[in-house]
């Protein structure tokens, strides 16, 4: 199981249980695992969720994006719920942007 940072400096996990239905429901998500936890660490954008969660969103080809979603239980936790690739970066766009502010 991997960890990396969010903006918010919170230990993000990426059990392998999630990797699992990461690319089981998303298949072609499987070459992107670096990509995932990268999007997270270092994202262009964040946005809010429905349901307090977060979606980083990074370009990973030119007007491909990948949207990684994922949740900061506390200051000292959080894990990546899914991921999957979009060219419709005009849709998130509609939500609140949470970072950069």
């Amino acid at each position: 199981m991997d960890v990396i940072k969010s903006k918010n400096d919170v230990p993000i996990r990426l059990p392998e249980e999630r990797w699992f239905h990461i690319t089981e429901e998303h298949s072609e998500m499987a070459g992107y695992y670096f990509e995932v936890l990268e999007s997270v660490a270092q994202p262009e954008a964040i946005y809010e969720g429905r349901a307090g969660e977060c979606l980083a969103v990074r370009e990973v080809e030119k007007d491909k994006y990948i949207v990684v979603i994922y949740k900061e239980v506390s200051n000292e936790d959080g894990f990546i719920i899914s991921a999957f690739l979009t060219k419709r970066k005009r849709q998130l766009e509609r939500r609140r942007r949470l970072w950069p502010r």
